[in-house]
């Protein structure tokens, strides 16, 4: 199934670029391009709204069954630590990566964006970037609230409460772990189902692309990827 799924994504790959390039060739109106640009977006909009549907539970539900299943509290307590430290560590390292391979290669220039002017808000809100609020943001005051928002460190820190809190209990826990077991088995199906529409946000979003910017765009995108894959390899060396 993996491998006729990368085919098919590679299919839609490439009729995409097929009919993004026909459909600039053919049709002048820049207006119109546009317009056929949004409607083929849809499909990309929806494939990644569901990418981000499965995301809560399924880090939800794997945590949990992962440390039901560990039973001993001093090893998770041991193995939580390594695993904050190695999430620190990796963030640290990929956001330095990230911020020197893109200001050495600048991957995004050669697109030509328009700047938006230096007094324009960026929409981030910069009072929240204190320790402080930092630290407090973890901790979830509503698990509901952080799966209805992906915030993915407080689900992590609710469901690490959660799973001990479990095995503490011991076999009065039992059924619940059962369900968490049941939720991650449906969560890696719906992640199945969600992933055979890929091909199709592919195809989408390489189409709409190619009819609003024409073929030209391929060259900037293909150095784009490249250096997206570049610093993919480069962190997977630094923290293999």
């Amino acid at each position: 199934m993996a491998k006729r799924l990368t085919y098919m994504i590679l299919a839609g790959l490439v009729l995409g670029i097929v009919v993004g390039w026909v459909l600039n060739a053919t049709i002048a109106n820049q207006a119109q391009l546009k317009a056929i640009a949004g409607y083929l977006s849809i499909v990309t909009t929806v494939f990644l709204h569901m990418i981000k549907m499965i995301i809560a539970p399924l880090v939800f539900g794997t945590l949990v069954v992962g440390i039901a299943h560990m039973g001993d509290t001093a090893a998770l307590g041991r193995v939580g630590l390594k695993s904050v430290g190695w999430f620190l560590s990796a963030s640290l390292m990929s956001l330095t990566l990230g911020l020197i391979l893109s200001h050495i290669l600048q991957p995004g220039a050669a697109l030509n964006l328009p700047l938006p002017p230096a007094t324009e808000s960026s929409g981030i809100d910069r009072s929240a970037f204190d320790v402080a609020k930092i630290i407090t943001h973890i901790f979830p005051t509503s698990i509901i609230d952080a799966m209805a928002t992906n915030e993915i460190l407080q689900i992590v820190v609710f469901a690490v409460f959660f799973g001990v809190a479990i095995t503490s209990i011991g076999e009065r826990a039992v059924p619940l772990v059962k369900a968490a077991e049941g939720l991650v088995a449906v969560m890696l199906r719906v992640t199945d189902y969600v992933m055979r529409f890929a091909p199709y946000a592919v195809f989408a979003a390489v189409a709409a692309t190619l009819a609003e910017e024409g073929p030209g765009v391929i060259g900037k995108l293909a150095y784009f990827m490249g250096s997206v894959y570049l610093g993919l390899a480069l962190l997977w060396v630094f923290l293999g």
